[in-house]
């Protein structure tokens, strides 16, 4: 007999409804959608049977370890497109599904009004419908004692009156067994802390925040920089590896092969006599000072982002205590790092193919939750498109099951498809071209494809503007108006963003044809005088200032493009998550002075239905307020000033 052939019992025991098209959804459900807890999760599907019963559908959902449901009804729309939504309320893993059934009472409800209009005998419709009533189930007990009552009037009386009601309606909606219930699949869904969505990142070397030429900073120099970052308007401060570094094969100063006397090496080769991916560099100080700054960061408003750095030194404890982690040459030498053509002599990566991975993948797992234990709640991932996905998506599902709070962001400045994969396993936030986006053209493209769909719903850019390893071409000249452009681009576009300390002194000394720093502090350290004349702190400071007042600056996804007769002006508007706070800026994309028309006679702003055009703008850095005429306003911007326009729009 074929076993694949479908029985008439099979066949019956099917699914009444047909649910589809749902959203949102990625990759049809394989990887989880990703919101922001306390806000509603909207959900659409298309949902429909047979014949013209009428039909009720609702949402249900839960957390992923919860076994109990919550519900919330569906609306329908037109064309058999149903919406709902429904609100959780703390970060978390969820799943939620959608339920349609026959609302049995509902259909005698309206076949009987029917034949009451047609003047048609409904005396037997009656009775069937008294007798719907003595089959309820149990529902709420306000519902039961409607249900009651009604039918005890219709016994009395013989009026059909009490049985047409709208509360027996919806008491029976509550109550009545639903055999052809429906279930969709389950689909996975993760409810972040608002910092995943938004956030002003400053990336730090630890050891270079001393002030003396040449000595190690310590975490006490980390908590003297902070008022300074602080002022700044910075949420979160992403300190570079903070453990012990390996002496063999150490690089020296520019990445030299052989280092110098005193040579610190690079942070990113971790590991030595002192301890691994769970120790501190002794010279920056000891577990109980790492606390003290976290708590330091806590107080100025701040909180800690640390670089996970999945790599070892041929010194780290594990090369000895686990040296199946790690493989070799078949001469028995070690296997390095590289990516061609460079070559990393002081890195070793661990084996994810050996026979004792799984041990690996728990170790590494453990690491951060030690750091976790410390009251870390971030981590900047470096490189994770060099190891294995199934691992990522293993350790931050089992991360986040137990701190929902956790957040991590991937590093990989890789093709686009993998990027987007790394973001659709779980990666919170992610890198992106940004830094090299200059174009208006190509910059509108790329928040075009960001921001709409399906990207929104997983991938959250963070745009950094700079990095340890990137100094892009354009900010070599080191001009003014250009690093004041490029982080007011970054600051408005995304909801997240960040620089690299040096950013605000303008640094720009390259390695001669290369997006590379010269004297690089991955080498060496650096002291620096952090009030260096000519500095643009105060310009960050008003750009994070306005970010923070203006909650249509905190996301990514509501972003449109205004159309300018200036191919070096690129303007857009923006509106937070509620509609209530809307912004546009207009930011200039080369020295010269711009003069130009804004249009703004279709930006709206209020929340729905409530939406009103805008009848005048406010400068949201000097307060000065422009009312409309004939749809806009005309401006100038003058880049060697500010190169970047944002006003608040008002009704």
């Amino acid at each position: 007999m074929n076993k694949t052939t479908q029985t008439v019992e099979s066949a019956a025991a099917g699914g009444a409804f047909h649910i589809e098209d749902v959203f949102p959804l990625i990759e049809g459900g394989r990887f989880p959608v990703k919101r922001i807890a306390g806000e509603p999760v909207e959900v659409w599907a298309d949902i429909y049977r047979d014949g013209h019963d009428v039909v009720s559908a609702a949402l249900v959902w839960r957390r992923e370890r919860d076994r109990e449901w919550r519900r919330e009804p569906m609306v329908l729309h037109s064309n058999d497109r149903w919406g709902g939504s429904f609100v959780p309320e703390q970060p978390g893993r969820y799943v939620y599904a959608i339920e349609a059934w026959t609302d049995e009472f509902a259909t005698w409800r309206r076949g009987v009004e029917l034949k009451q209009k047609a003047g048609a005998d409904i005396n037997l419709d009656a009775l069937e419908g008294a007798g719907m009533l003595t089959k309820a189930q149990a529902g709420g007990q306000a519902a039961t004692s409607v249900i009651l009552k009604q039918c005890e009037d219709f016994l009395q009386t013989g009026d059909v009156a009490p049985l047409l009601s709208d509360e027996l309606k919806e008491a029976m909606a509550e109550s009545q067994s639903r055999p052809d219930l429906t279930r969709s699949a389950l689909f996975p869904l993760m409810l972040d802390r608002p910092r995943a969505r938004t956030g002003a990142w400053y990336e730090m070397v630890p050891r270079s925040q001393g002030n003396t030429p040449g000595q190690h900073g310590t975490f006490r120099d980390c908590i003297a920089r902070l008022p300074d970052i602080a002022d700044m308007g910075f949420d979160v401060i992403y300190l570079t590896p903070i453990h012990p570094i390996g002496h063999t094969n150490r690089k020296g100063r520019n990445n030299a092969v052989t280092p110098a006397e005193g040579d610190p090496g690079s942070p990113y080769a971790i590991g030595s006599e002192e301890g691994g991916h769970d120790a501190l560099h002794p010279q920056l100080g000891t577990l109980q000072d790492f606390r003290d700054f976290v708590a330091a960061c806590e107080q100025h408003g701040m909180e800690i982002a640390l670089d996970f750095a999945v790599q070892c030194s041929p010194d780290h404890p594990w090369l000895k205590q686990h040296p199946q982690w790690f493989r070799r040459r078949p001469d028995g030498s070690m296997r390095y790092a590289e990516n061609p053509p460079k070559k990393y002599e002081d890195i070793v990566n661990p084996d994810f193919s050996s026979q004792d991975a799984g041990a690996l993948w728990n170790a590494l797992r453990d690491v951060v939750l030690f750091w976790i234990e410390q009251g870390v709640k971030i981590f900047r991932v470096d490189n994770p498109h060099t190891k294995p996905f199934r691992f990522w998506e293993w350790l931050i599902r089992e991360i986040q099951l137990r701190h929902p709070d956790v957040i991590f962001l991937a590093e990989a400045f890789t093709r686009p498809k993998l990027m987007k994969g790394l973001a659709k396993l779980g990666f919170t936030q992610s890198y992106t071209y940004f830094t090299w986006r200059t174009q208006k053209w190509e910059l509108e493209q790329y928040l075009t494809e960001l921001t709409g769909y399906p990207e929104r719903d997983f991938y959250r850019p963070n745009f950094f503007v700079n990095t340890p390893d990137i100094l892009p071409y354009h900010l070599q000249g080191g001009e003014t108006w250009m690093f004041k452009s490029r982080v007011a681009l970054a600051a408005t576009l995304s909801a997240s963003y960040g620089i690299y300390n040096g950013f605000e002194l303008l640094e720009h000394e390259p390695i001669p044809g290369r997006e590379e720093y010269l004297d690089s502090e991955k080498y060496e350290i650096k002291v620096r005088d952090w009030n260096k004349p000519g500095n643009i702190k105060a310009y960050i400071r008003d750009l994070n200032r306005v970010r923070r007042d203006n909650a249509a600056l905190q996301q990514t996804s509501k972003l449109r493009f205004l159309t300018i007769d200036d191919g070096n002006v690129i303007s857009f508007a923006k509106e937070s998550v509620d509609g209530t706070n809307s912004v546009v800026a207009a930011i200039s994309l080369s020295r010269d002075a711009h003069e130009f028309w804004l249009p703004l006679g279709d930006v709206q702003t209020g929340a729905a239905p409530d939406r009103r055009n805008v009848v005048a703008v406010e400068n949201l850095i000097t307060g000065e307020r422009y009312a409309l005429e004939w749809g806009g306003i005309r401006v100038r911007i003058d880049p060697e000033r500010d190169p970047a326009l944002l006003f608040r729009c008002l009704a």
